[in-house]
């Protein structure tokens, strides 16, 4: 054990403090701190000394140099034991720092409000201590250092029955830092990369420096024999209230299934089922029954342990309704009492309440590829409108069609590609996905559609990206849509469009692709 006399605290975040400092002190530990940690401190009536009268230098220039000091840093970095560097301290009067608790100046909060400054980004970012934390976590052999209030009560833990730390814990906590330093200046660098980015690619970092915590382990990956755990800030974002724990298959799907349902927010009451990823069937009511009526019909195989979301709280009717099939996750803004009631009789079906939506501006993409590589991309979060739509057939969507357009256009850009949906105003009618063909996804479509009994007369056929040829759209008509909204661009629009016209097919070009890989 590491016994620990004499302690450094200042945090930006107080949670935990006032027991840790109390645990602290009735183990005999001496405290030193600053600015407003001070004040905390001797305001909850223990005893600390400030750490200018510590160095016997003052805080100066607004509290930017403080703990930058040789009694500061060689208190932490010397090593204990070691003849020349005791000389040394002997020397110059530097007394051994063997705990050091800090936080950093909250920069990534900063940056994340709407209106915020390029001056209050660089006054938030922490120069003293990132320099304390490292240097406590290089001599962790005698130092403890503690980042994340989190660890708080092992360390309380610990000091109360021993005086001190175990080599074990200090190790943990010490690499805990340095990933927390390198979170930190990885934010920083991104920050001002795009704020000094001038004529480089908007927003696109200089350096891809990927940092994020675990945030749950997983007892496998897509299959049994892959390891595979969760990173990242997942739990801000979704709150598990009932069922076993997520699978990474779970957790992929679920998170498309948010993002479809993403489209909708604010929206009719809608539901959507998704498999692997895909929309399997999506529905819009008067209620989420209705909705879930209409989305089920598409597809009923499928939706066998699929994922559900919603865009409103989940009420009673629509959960009766889910019940009686088997399904791996519901997602939803909330659920009624009566709702999870029904729910919960299913031990493994698991419910998760959708905390927030992730910000537009802040949606990136970031995938492995292998080969120590990555792609980085912004998230397709491109909405379409009526007067986004180009009109390139000699007839005019009526306004049913026009209403079936902009909703399969929600939805196909969900799909994997090769996309072809068919839809109308309030409903999905096939589906054809992820086919090497587009003509492929088409009759994939009309026979799921045709399997489910859902007549196609009158559909609008929606492409996630263009026809390459009249084909495609050919066997759209055959099939008996009447409509198709598709990005245009093709070599053969001209082609495609005269096929539209010679079957009186209202027909609207989008200028947006939507691949999905």
């Amino acid at each position: 054990m590491a016994k620990i006399q004499r302690a450094l605290l200042s945090v930006s975040d107080k949670t935990g403090l006032l027991p840790l400092a109390k645990a602290l002190i009735t183990a005999g530990v001496e405290l030193i701190s600053t600015g407003g940690t001070a004040k905390a401190l001797r305001e909850a009536g223990l005893e600390v000394m400030d750490l200018s009268a510590y160095t016997g230098f003052p805080e100066m220039m607004d509290g930017r140099v403080k703990t930058l000091h040789p009694k500061i840093h060689g208190g932490l970095l010397y090593i204990r034991g070691n003849a020349n560097h005791e000389a040394a301290a002997a020397t110059h009067q530097i007394q051994p720092i063997d705990l050091v608790v800090v936080n950093l100046y909250p920069f990534e909060q900063t940056v994340a409000k709407p209106d915020a400054t390029l001056a209050e980004a660089i006054e938030n970012i922490d120069i003293g201590g990132p320099s304390m934390l490292r240097s406590a976590a290089k001599n962790h052999e005698s130092v403890t250092v503690v980042v994340d209030p989190a660890d708080y009560p092992e360390v309380e833990r610990q000091v109360a029955e021993t005086g001190g730390t175990s080599l074990e814990l200090r190790r943990r906590l010490a690499a805990k830092v340095f990933a927390r330093t390198a979170a930190y200046d990885a934010a920083i660098s991104a920050h001002l990369g795009r704020a000094f980015a001038g004529n480089a690619p908007a927003d696109l970092p200089g350096t891809l420096a990927i940092q994020a915590p675990l945030a749950q382990a997983l007892r496998y990956g897509e299959n049994p024999h892959q390891a595979a755990a969760l990173y990242g800030r997942f739990h801000d974002y979704f709150r598990q209230l009932h069922g076993k724990e997520l699978s990474y298959n779970n957790i992929l799907d679920l998170t498309a299934a948010a993002s479809l349902m993403g489209e909708f927010a604010g929206d009719t009451p809608t539901l959507a089922i998704l498999k692997h990823t895909n929309p399997c069937g999506v529905g819009q009511g008067k209620n989420l029954r209705e909705a879930w009526d209409k989305a089920y019909a598409t597809d009923k195989q499928a939706p066998f342990g699929g994922i559900i979301a919603v865009n409103q709280p989940l009420d009673l009717p629509c959960a009766e309704a889910i019940a009686e099939i088997f399904s791996e996750v519901i997602v939803a803004p909330d659920f009624s009492v009566e709702a999870l009631a029904v729910l919960q009789k299913k031990k493994n079906l698991r419910l998760l309440r959708l905390l927030e939506k992730p910000r537009a501006d802040k949606a990136w993409e970031i995938r492995s590829v292998g080969w120590e590589s990555f792609l980085l991309q912004e998230r397709d979060h491109k909405i379409t409108s009526t007067a986004d739509l180009k009109i390139v057939t000699h007839r005019q969507p009526t306004p049913a069609e026009l209403a079936a357009m902009l909703f399969g256009w929600r939805v196909v850009k969900h799909i994997k590609s090769n996309a072809i949906l068919y839809a109308a105003a309030d409903r999905t009618l096939g589906i054809g996905a992820g086919q090497m063909s587009r003509v492929d996804s088409s009759r994939i479509a009309v026979w799921k559609a045709g399997e489910a009994g859902l007549p196609l007369r009158g559909s609008v056929v929606c492409s996630d990206a263009f026809f390459p040829f009249p084909d495609g759209l050919v066997a759209a008509a055959e099939a008996g849509a009447t409509a198709a909204i598709q990005p245009g661009g093709s070599v053969r629009d001209a082609e495609v469009i005269a096929a539209a016209d010679e079957r009186d097919l209202a027909m609207a070009f989008t200028g947006v692709r939507h691949f999905r890989h």
